[in-house]
């Protein structure tokens, strides 16, 4: 190969300015992360609807904080009663939406509404087999679970743990103010006083287990329980939580003996 010409050859400042150019080209990192949305689909009439969402919020205070949340208003439609004011009901009840579907943004009762930035794609939940007739026998397809996430340390106040594809094990203890999230079952071998959200995604049969029993809240498959409404046997003992026709159990862990 010959050598550069004079008129192709950099002069010294210019190749410093190069080199300048070079060591401040800056690295852009880019990270993936998930996050486990709830789904609020309100009933008319809303303003019946919103009464049940406060009495809710009274008995779980402070579900709602920080959780993001998909507004889904497929069950209502453009006349219906109170819909103009009703994003505003929700922040004044610090629900926070990150989504809106299952309405047309061009409803004259929305177009004061601000909308979320759309969301595309998601998280599946699992293959689903479509059904070549209707066939009301058929059991609705429930995703498959993977491996579960194993937390090796204390869970504090504050801090979220999330596995929608599985089961949660923490060895250690949840602090009050803590949050667990699992597609499947979430074992704690250790007091567990935060909130415990397991079977998310249409897992009924998901469990939880922990050590000692003080939790602020206990929810199987949507169906939940807060600590006033605990019977008093379980709490402070090592316990599971089961979903028995759409209500919770708690019931304490005797030795050998696991409830099936």
């Amino acid at each position: 190969m010959s050598s550069p010409s004079a008129s192709q050859q950099l002069h010294p400042s210019d190749a410093s300015a190069v080199q300048a150019q070079k060591s401040n080209t800056m690295t852009i990192r880019a990270r993936g992360r998930s996050f486990l949305a709830l789904i609020l689909s309100p009933e008319a009439p809303l303003k019946d609807w919103l009464a049940g969402l406060d009495e809710h919020m009274r008995r779980a205070a402070g579900f709602f904080n920080r959780q993001p949340v998909i507004l889904d208003l497929s069950l209502l439609n453009e006349n219906t009663e109170g819909l103009v004011d009703f994003q505003q009901e929700l922040r004044q009840r610090h629900v926070h939406l990150i989504g809106i579907e299952g309405a047309d943004p061009h409803w004259r009762a929305l177009q004061s509404w601000e909308w979320p930035i759309e969301l595309r794609g998601g998280r599946p939940s699992g293959p689903v087999t479509l059904p070549e007739e209707d066939n009301k026998d058929t059991p609705p397809t429930t995703p498959t679970l993977r491996e579960p996430l194993i937390v090796n340390r204390v869970v504090r106040s504050g801090q979220s743990i999330h596995n929608p594809d599985g089961d949660v094990i923490i060895l250690g203890a949840v602090s009050s103010g803590a949050e667990i999230i699992a597609g499947g079952s979430i074992h704690v071998y250790g007091p567990l006083r935060g909130r415990a959200i397991a079977g998310v995604d249409g897992h009924p049969q998901a469990r939880i287990y922990t050590a000692k029993m003080e939790a602020e809240l206990l929810a199987i498959d949507g169906f939940y329980m807060v600590a006033e409404e605990m019977p008093d046997e379980p709490i402070g003992k090592a316990s599971q939580v089961y979903l028995e026709n759409e209500h919770l159990k708690v019931v304490p862990l005797q030795a050998g003996v696991v409830k099936s």
